[in-house]
């Protein structure tokens, strides 16, 4: 059984972590197979969206600590260096809209990796939780970074110390994700907007991502500059060429992602 499932439809490829009797917790084999599999949303042109969701009851329990406390498993080092920083630099600098469908709780490194994606939607009976401090470890997987500039330094602060659970309802109201959804209505909501980013202009998404994720260092002169230049890549392409003459002809525009 393939610890990461892969279902392409409509320019959409899910990616299901699927290792349900541990709560999709990672272990080495999981986190290579999924770089892998980003390596691949990456250079494939008919990939348009991709969307990170765990099969079962759980998004992901974070790190298999089975494996982090084998003699014969790897380092906590090296889970970090080769598993979860890759896997998260990879989320970031894929130019194409990453969403990740948590359908259940998502702790540790699996809620760092939700959130490290573009757009997080969430079963309203999800949840997140930082777990990190209550085995006397420090939050990772990109968590100190992004989960800061989401809600803020001292939210993150309180969250990562006492490691309380966020309900998915909560995470919407702090800005920590886009949207909570009735459980009922979830598989539908995600399949019918994954599709629909798939449609869109997926040069012109990607060079927002790369706007933004910019934005996070740069000062406001050089974050101009860049959207000058970005800008110019943009009006080269195919999509903005079908969007302007979609809107002058008054018509639903065709994009090619190109």
């Amino acid at each position: 059984m393939s610890v990461i499932t892969s279902h392409f439809d409509e320019g959409v490829l899910t990616l299901t972590l699927n290792r349900p009797s541990v709560f999709n917790s990672f272990n080495r084999e999981m986190a290579l197979q999924l770089q892998t599999e980003l390596d691949r949303c990456a250079t494939d042109d008919l990939i348009r969206a991709i969307v990170i969701t765990g099969e079962g009851k759980a998004f992901c329990a974070g790190q298999d600590l089975t494996e982090a406390t084998d003699p014969d498993g790897p380092e906590l080092q090296q889970i970090v260096a080769d598993h979860y920083n890759p896997i998260i630099l990879k989320i970031r600098t894929l130019e194409k809209p990453v969403i990740a469908a948590v359908n259940g709780v998502a702790a540790g490194a699996g809620a760092n990796i939700a959130l490290a994606c573009d757009i997080v939607i969430a079963k309203e009976s999800a949840s997140f939780i930082q777990a990190f401090s209550k085995i006397g470890l420090i939050p990772d997987s990109g968590g100190t970074f992004m989960l800061p500039r989401l809600i803020g330094i001292q939210k993150a602060m309180a969250l990562m110390l006492t490691a309380d659970k966020v309900s998915a309802q909560d995470a919407e109201s702090m800005n920590m994700i886009y949207k909570a959804v009735a459980d009922d209505n979830f598989n539908e909501m995600i399949n019918d907007f994954a599709k629909k980013m798939a449609q869109m202009p997926t040069k012109g998404l990607g060079l927002t991502k790369r706007a933004l994720n910019a934005s996070l260092d740069n000062s406001l002169e050089n974050q101009l500059k860049l959207e000058e230049i970005l800008q110019t890549e943009a009006g080269k392409s195919h999509d903005f060429q079908e969007g302007v003459a979609a809107f002058l002809e008054k018509r639903n525009p065709i994009f090619k992602g190109n």
